[in-house]
């Protein structure tokens, strides 16, 4: 986050007003309106000289920085032109964004921002965000005590070791932080000034980082055990202490770290995983759109992973709450679930297990009539063909997992079979969703966690959901943020996936897409936000006193990226 303390008002003021001039203004991307600064404007900040004599508009401005960016030959250069705008004027960056969400959320996020994050160190330029490394453990609270993060409040913090399905890429780990902080504001109207990005630098076990001479991270072997706990530790206190109502988004932790960290936090300041339960909101909305558009009701749903690591098991858990929703008891929804690890359906007595993954273990009795080719590993094939799926959801980063023989089958027992790879970034992901279609006859029902081209079927051009976190994290920031959550509830992350799934094509036309066009995206985060807020005011969870408050700090907080009259404080 660039900013500064002389910048005295926003979001929503009329005009802006500040000290800086001249240059320093022009180089502070929060304030920075390139040739859009008036004449008067020129005068009183002494920008005559410093900017050519064309007076832009931002219209001027978006044409231009549009056709520069179409120049760029490949997506990765398109992702760095971004970062540099970003870096340079954050309200033209918010504006392209905006406007053009489908040409865009693939570049500044899923799936550019992977190569983004393993290229990092050959790209930094600028700071942006704040880089906590792990020989500066002593140093936490005197970095956070800069005036220039007065106004922050909400962080992102990941510590770089599962990005995306790419792995540990260390302190190029950094990119995923700033593309989400980028999609709170593009997409939910939250203010740059708010958010601040953070990376824990604890080191890296990747040795291609480590051996790289222009790795820009503390070159060691990544701490683990209880140092690394009492570094997490350390950065938890100093943010609470800092910022007592803190909205904190967990992401990109790996293994049992990110479940045990959201467990160990949740209760003592406002926080959320995306990875875990972000997840597993659109995933629950996404199976919602496909129970409408199948008609088989929710509890006979039978439904498959490949892949139960924290985001497949936090999908399990919202899923399994909707079973229960639906009427089943907690027993009878239990039996509806799969879980295909990397030794097979996980069953019972199974060493290794978690005891959040031993509550889906099945077994072996479960398996007495069913037709195995390996007792001792029972395969995703085996539990398609026996366990007769209506749903199979791929959160294992293993290209090309759902093979042709597989799909086949699972397609011969359901009509509609609905078929989530979620895997990012898109070479990790599952399948590719022309062949689903190809190998369902076109009856698949399909969600991608990375975008992929329309396919042709029948000679018609078939869009599939994109079933991408980014539907539902920057609402529900928004929606805790203007609803002043104290806490984020199981029940406002099932609220957030019920808003989305209320808005899928399938309620109008079962033929459509699951979820709505990513186009819509800033449309729909406004309306998870409702739903999130109003939940954390029904809860009891919120800081303002009921719906209508709610409703109008919601109308009153969201941040457009437009320019403003400025206005010159005295020294």
């Amino acid at each position: 986050m660039n900013s500064s303390s002389a910048v005295e008002n926003f979001p929503k003021a009329a005009v802006v007003e500040t000290r800086l001039s001249g240059y320093d203004l022009l180089l502070h991307p929060g304030l920075n309106k390139g040739t859009a600064f008036t004449e008067e404007e020129r005068d009183t900040f002494a920008l005559h000289g410093l900017l050519p004599p064309h007076l832009g508009t931002l219209e001027d401005q978006l044409e231009r920085r549009m056709k520069a960016f179409d120049n760029q030959t490949s997506s990765f250069e398109r992702y760095n032109f971004m970062r540099d705008l970003q870096d340079s004027n954050e309200t033209l960056f918010y504006a392209l964004i905006t406007r053009n969400v489908e040409k865009f959320l693939p570049i500044v996020y899923t799936p550019t921002v992977g190569e983004g994050c393993q290229r990092f160190s050959e790209t930094w330029l600028k700071p942006r965000g704040l880089f906590i490394s792990y020989p500066n453990k002593n140093r936490i609270n005197q970095m956070l005590a800069d005036a220039r993060y007065d106004k922050v409040r909400c962080i992102v913090v990941s510590d770089g070791e599962r990005i995306l399905g790419l792995g540990d890429q260390g302190a190029g780990g950094m990119g995923i932080p700033i593309g989400k902080m980028a999609l709170y504001t593009a997409l939910a109207g939250v203010h740059p000034e708010h958010c601040l990005p953070v990376l824990l630098d604890v080191g890296t076990d990747n040795e291609e980082r480590l051996k790289d001479p222009i790795y820009i991270g503390w070159r060691n072997k990544r701490v683990r055990g209880r140092e690394y706990d009492d570094f997490v530790e350390a950065f938890v206190s100093a943010v609470k202490s800092r910022w007592p109502h803190i909205l904190l988004q967990w992401e990109d932790f790996a293994g049992s770290n990110a479940s045990r960290l959201l467990e160990r936090y949740r209760d003592q300041l406002c926080t959320f995983n995306d990875d875990i339960q972000g997840t597993a909101a659109v995933a629950t909305a996404t199976v919602l759109g496909a129970v409408t558009a199948t008609g088989i009701p929710m509890k006979e749903q039978r439904i498959g992973f490949l892949g139960f690591g924290s985001a497949g098991i936090g999908i399990a858990n919202l899923l399994l709450a909707a079973m229960k929703e639906s009427g089943l008891s907690d027993e009878e929804a239990h039996k509806q679930f799969y879980a295909v690890d990397r030794y097979g359906l996980i069953l019972e007595g199974q060493t290794g297990l978690r005891p959040d993954q031993a509550r889906y273990a099945k077994k072996k009795s479960d398996l007495k009539e069913w037709t195995l080719s390996n007792p001792e590993q029972v395969s995703l094939e085996d539990v398609v063909r026996n366990a007769k799926l209506t749903v199979l959801i791929g959160v294992s980063s293993q290209a090309g997992a759902f093979t042709e023989k597989i799909v086949r089958e699972m397609a011969k027992h359901t009509d509609r079979p609905a078929i989530f790879p979620l895997s990012n970034p898109t070479s990790k992901s599952e399948a590719a969703p022309a062949d689903l279609m190809k190998w369902t006859n076109g009856r698949a029902l399909i969600g991608t966690g990375s975008p992929f081209p329309p396919a042709m079927i029948d000679g018609k051009a078939v869009e599939f959901a994109q079933t991408n976190n980014s539907y539902i994290f920057p609402g529900l920031a928004l929606g805790i943020l203007t609803s002043r959550a104290k806490r984020v509830s199981d029940s406002m992350i099932m609220a957030a996936a019920k808003a989305l799934a209320a808005l899928s094509p399938t309620q109008k036309n079962k033929e459509a897409s699951l979820l709505p066009p990513i186009a819509d995206s800033r449309q729909v985060g406004l309306k998870v936000a409702e739903a999130v807020g109003k939940q954390a005011v029904a809860e009891g969870l919120s800081g303002v006193s009921n719906e209508k408050s709610f409703e109008r700090e919601l109308r009153e907080y969201v941040w457009e990226p437009v320019y403003v009259p400025y206005v010159r404080l005295g020294d």
